[in-house]
């Protein structure tokens, strides 16, 4: 935004998604693909919190704002599917796909990664406007500063979750597979995708046409991340 805000007592908390993340982690089994997101997330937003305290972001109302809406989509899904709840479809191939034994870590964390950039984040610019009162081109740059933390964080997932030299030869398809994906394209689509949301704010009907086609899309590129590879 144009100028630097402030937090008051009204403005969302990081903390507190990040919070409510770590009950996640502590709930869940290490390798329950679910959980190996949800660590990966948690460290994004510890990251994030880390940023705003430092003063990394101009405006820190327009970036909490931001992080905790786009959260809140992630953990409205876990508490939907524990509800007995069936998730989103960009969701349901991580939720369908967490117990299984064929499917590597590495897998679990982008496929997660997907679901969350591909359709979450769209969804979330939109609800930050609304809620700042303000159009989307004035949250750019807490847009590209967040993105620029998660490719980051992208980078040390792939190196510490990838199979070693000694996988590398038999996982060659899944290696092919994973490098054909990249967070930055999602990023861009997802920042595309907002401004396409905005601008159909006052046809809901063609909004909500859009967010389910967006959704489909996203699930069916989830369900490839996530071919068991045994």
């Amino acid at each position: 935004m144009t100028q630097t805000g402030h937090i008051t007592a009204d403005t969302p908390h990081v903390t507190a998604v990040a919070s409510r993340m770590r009950a996640l982690d502590e709930r869940w089994p290490r390798t329950d693909g679910v959980a190996v997101f949800n660590r990966i997330y948690l460290a994004v937003t510890e990251e994030i919190d880390s940023r705003l305290r430092s003063g990394a972001f101009p405006d820190v109302v327009a970036a909490q704002t931001l992080d905790v809406r786009f959260a809140e989509h992630y953990l409205d899904v876990v508490d939907h599917v524990a509800e007995g709840g069936r998730p989103p479809a960009c969701w349901r191939p991580l939720f369908q796909y967490r117990g299984h034994r064929g499917v590597r870590p590495l897998q679990f964390a982008l496929a997660g990664i997907n679901a969350h950039i591909g359709h979450d984040l769209a969804l979330a610019v939109v609800d930050t406007c609304r809620s700042l009162d303000c159009e989307p081109r004035m949250i750019e740059d807490e847009f590209d500063r967040v993105g620029e933390i998660l490719v980051t964080l992208e980078e040390r997932i792939r190196e510490e979750l990838m199979p070693g030299p000694d996988l590398l030869q038999v996982a060659d398809p899944l290696t092919h597979l994973l490098g054909s994906w990249s967070l930055e394209r999602a990023r861009e689509a997802a920042w595309s995708a907002a401004r396409v949301l905005w601008s159909l704010r006052e046809l809901p009907d063609l909004a909500e046409e859009f967010t389910q086609r967006m959704d489909a899309g996203v699930g069916l590129v989830g369900r490839c991340l996530l071919t068991p590879w045994r």
